[in-house]
């Protein structure tokens, strides 16, 4: 007898995981549903980041999740995928807030800090008792890192940073700030600590997407660095590209789980709500609005897979990371935006969760890579050309 189908999961792909990938998602989704989906509608109105939810996250090993060592977890790329999938599925401010501790702030002192900085910084991120942001995106431009404005020079056994960066998550509440400047040497990384003397961090205000998400400015004026917080093994944008790279893997995974959230709720929706003597999903006309997202989401699922089992080989090149961020953010948007409206009026309210992670997937398309910028570097894989 043929079982029926996950409709979230029409491949399979769940019997393609291991034993701890499985019980990796599981943990997280069961955290998800207990603790942020009860709530996320009323967090995303009121502009509000749950805080309070960091220990747990921190507990469950989500923070630094792929690193060795210094109290993190050791995990393989897929259950890092996985746990980027669940947590968009509660909200995509909540996997911003895991992606950018773990890939943008944890990955680069793992990869580029000292032994010292590790030491100071990754058990304490691990435990959730610190916060990093990433400082690159500057005001005039951020598809253009390599026009950078923020500098930092050389003062005695100390550097000067000025400049600013935009649209910086975790920047408010952020205990250090991983921020790139421009030296007389190239592009290098700084930890710059919170509390230091021309250091500022305001929160943006008024957003309509990530509202459940910090989100900052940073001004840098006449910031003194000691050298000791320099990162010693970052030399060049290929530092600050190499996080984006483990950030963005990671966002492919997170819009399936937006994607699979907005279907759900239609799958359910459209099974209880009747028009002309019969439920929606008994039409022609939903049904096939329902399958194609179940088409797109089952594309994805395999794009992010194989993405991860090549990640976890060693054979990863960066451009198979923008294949999979362009192709499936854009399917989370089209569903998402889909699934509003089969919702009809009812789905501009929170109440449902369509228009929030429409909103959300608006700002997931444009930041670490727009959907241009992902598709120029394809451009540049196939014809070997740049036209940047």
């Amino acid at each position: 007898m043929v079982q029926a189908l996950n409709p979230l999961d029409l491949y399979d792909i769940r019997s393609e995981l291991s034993d701890e990938e499985q019980m990796v998602q599981d943990t997280v989704g069961r955290f998800v549903d207990e603790k942020v989906l009860p709530n996320i509608g009323e967090w995303f109105e009121q502009g509000y980041f749950p805080k309070e939810l960091i220990p747990e996250i921190a507990e469950l090993g989500l923070l630094g999740s792929s690193l060795e060592g210094y109290d993190c977890a050791g995990l393989n790329s897929v259950s890092y995928g996985l746990i980027c999938q669940e947590l968009e599925r509660g909200d995509s401010g909540l996997r911003s807030f895991v992606s950018v501790q773990s890939s943008l702030c944890m990955f680069p002192i793992h990869a580029y800090g000292s032994e010292e900085q590790k030491e100071k910084w990754l058990p304490p991120m691990a435990r959730g008792e610190k916060i990093g942001c990433f400082g690159l995106t500057e005001p005039h431009g951020g598809s253009d890192p390599s026009n950078m404005k923020t500098v930092a020079k050389k003062k005695g056994d100390d550097w000067v940073i000025n400049g600013a960066k935009m649209w910086i998550t975790n920047g408010s509440i952020a205990d250090v700030a991983i921020v790139w400047a421009m030296t007389e040497d190239g592009v290098q990384g700084f930890l710059v600590e919170k509390g230091m003397k021309g250091f500022d961090a305001p929160e943006i205000k008024h957003k309509m997407s990530l509202r459940a998400s910090v989100t900052s400015s940073l001004y840098f004026d006449n910031v003194v660095v000691p050298e000791a917080n320099r990162l010693p093994k970052a030399k060049g944008l290929k530092a600050p590209l190499s996080c984006l790279t483990q950030a963005r893997y990671g966002i492919t995974w997170g819009g399936i789980g937006a994607a699979q959230a907005c279907l759900q709720e239609l799958l359910g929706y459209t099974a209880d709500r009747k028009l002309f003597g019969r439920p929606l999903s008994q039409t022609q006309a939903t049904q096939l609005r329902l399958a194609e997202m179940a088409r797109q989401i089952t594309l994805a699922q395999l794009m992010s897979l194989r993405l991860g089992r090549i990640k976890d080989a060693g054979k990863l090149n960066p451009s198979q990371v923008s294949l999979a961020k362009w192709n499936n953010i854009r399917m989370a948007m089209d569903i998402a935006r889909d699934a509003r409206d089969l919702l009809g009026g009812a789905g501009i309210t929170v109440e449902h969760s369509p228009i929030r992670h429409m909103l959300n997937l608006e700002s997931v398309i444009t930041y670490e890579g727009t959907e241009t910028v992902h598709q120029l570097i394809i451009g540049r894989e196939l014809t070997g050309e740049m036209a940047f």
